[in-house]
């Protein structure tokens, strides 16, 4: 159950908010700006590279890697293809997780290393690999850990991740909107300097300054009643999310929110594309997920029985290619089963601003749900 009181108490969520969800949430522009100076420093803007390189690998734990290799395979399309390097082992802990490059990776081919801890053997052992194959390798990630030696070591680059004080507080969520942020810009400065995406110094900064819009607009002060992220979090409360994306960004923001309310909030979601979505999901709003399969029951005890789980549909849109939509069928097909829907469309802008802005909406809605939700 979501204690709705709670939405509209900045001082209750804060002592909810014993991860700095909210911290970082709110302060994901200002994560932007660090994480841009630490590329400068580190000399991404002063690479020059021979050209584009073959393939671009990426690896590291869990959702922060996965949802990184997402965003920056869909910022660069076809130029080169990029790929996730997924781990195998016993356990997600860091000293039992392993990664091996492909057999066809070389010395064309580029190594991403993002994590937000840094003390993993198995991406030590993966850099001193790539070195011996010839690949180049480019790692974010806290300074100080073995990570930093191993590709320095490896003379590889490494670029220190933006973190804040409260990070070590307490176990970082991969989810956690701070950590996507602080690995992602390094990377997206890199991959624009060899030619793979547009991401220069001036996109960035405007990604920081949507960013700082969107905590504003969404910050905990903010009521409820024009507050998107947590007016999105009451629609969820006892409901399935059923994301339907559409648009070239809005696709990995999707993919993010599903991720962000299952980690944060324990809340499934089940995502797809439209118009694919339409098809895939038929089934599913016209089952016992619809609200109209299993009207609200009058004499329902509102204390002690917990109210039917329904399906709501979430659509987050972003310039559908040539101008076609399927959003007029996405809402006929939610409706005609009886099952509400939400919708979020970002502001005109480039590229890297509406696919900020989108995830920034959907971040803080996960993290309401998350510091809201009661069992």
């Amino acid at each position: 159950m979501l204690d709705e009181t709670l939405l509209d108490s900045p001082e209750g969520l804060a002592q909810a908010d014993h991860r700095g969800l909210l911290r970082g949430a709110a302060e994901a522009g200002a994560r932007v700006r660090t994480a841009a100076r630490h590329a400068v420093e580190a000399g991404i803007q002063e690479l020059k590279p021979d050209g584009r390189p073959r393939a671009v690998l990426i690896a590291g734990p869990g959702a922060a890697a996965t949802q990184t290799a997402d965003l920056l395979g869909t910022l660069a399309g076809a130029g080169s293809p990029v790929t996730r390097l997924a781990p195998t082992g016993v356990a997600p802990a860091a000293g039992a997780l392993r990664w091996e490059l492909p057999g066809w990776a070389g010395s064309v081919d580029l190594l991403l290393i993002a994590t937000p801890d840094g003390t993993e053997p198995g991406l030590s052992l993966l850099a001193e690999q790539a070195y011996r194959r010839g690949c180049t390798v480019v790692a974010v990630a806290p300074a100080g850990t073995p990570l930093a030696d191993s590709v320095n070591g490896s003379h590889g680059l490494f670029v220190p991740m933006a973190t804040a004080p409260y990070d070590q507080e307490e176990p970082l969520a991969a989810s956690a909107p701070g950590v996507l942020w602080a690995l992602l810009t390094p990377l997206l400065a890199l991959l624009d300097r060899t030619g793979l995406l547009a991401a220069p110094p001036d996109a960035l900064e405007k990604v920081a300054d949507r960013l700082d819009r969107i905590a504003e607009r969404c910050g905990p002060a903010i009521a409820t009643y024009s507050n998107a992220a947590k007016t999105l979090a009451a629609e969820l409360a006892d409901a399935l999310p059923i994301v339907w994306t559409e648009g070239t960004s809005a696709g990995p923001a999707g993919r993010r929110f599903a991720a962000a309310l299952a980690e944060l909030s324990g809340t499934p979601a089940v995502v797809a594309e439209l118009p694919e979505a339409l098809a895939a999901h038929s089934a599913l709003l016209a089952g016992p997920l619809a609200a109209g399969a299993d009207p609200e029951d009058f004499f329902r005890d509102r204390v002690e029985e917990p109210p039917a789980l329904h399906a709501r549909v979430v659509l987050l849109r972003d310039r559908p290619i040539g101008s076609l939509t399927a959003a007029p069928a996405a809402r006929d097909l939610a409706l005609s089963h009886d099952t509400p829907i939400s919708e979020l469309e970002p502001e005109a802008g480039g590229e890297l601003e509406t696919l900020a802005e989108l995830i920034a909406i959907t971040d803080f809605a996960a993290v309401y749900l998350a510091l809201a939700s009661r069992t």
